[in-house]
């Protein structure tokens, strides 16, 4: 359903017939963490995030899944790991 309370318009998974099911009834603005993300959506002078009701729970346990503004250490160790010179072994 489309949300009618903050982001209206916008597709959102708890709004319901009743209104938004989310806890506390609105979405919370995002944490300062997410400032350069391209998740944002700035709605009546507020910036509200795309995929999170609640930002900052994403950001409590480490890094939001969804953040484009940070690389995760996964991708950056996979970037920095460079094989070079290997030798092909010899079939017995």
């Amino acid at each position: 359903m489309q949300c009618a309370t903050i982001k209206n318009g916008v597709e959102c998974s708890f709004m319901a017939k009743k209104g938004c099911s989310f806890l506390g009834g609105s979405c919370r603005p995002v944490d300062a963490k997410c400032e350069g993300c391209d998740r944002i959506m700035s709605i009546g002078g507020g910036a509200y995030c795309s995929v999170f009701p609640d930002p900052a729970a994403k950001w409590r346990r480490g890094d939001c899944g969804m953040a484009t503004h940070i690389k995760s250490d996964a991708k950056a160790a996979a970037e920095a790991k460079v094989r070079v010179g290997q030798q092909k072994q010899k079939k017995k």
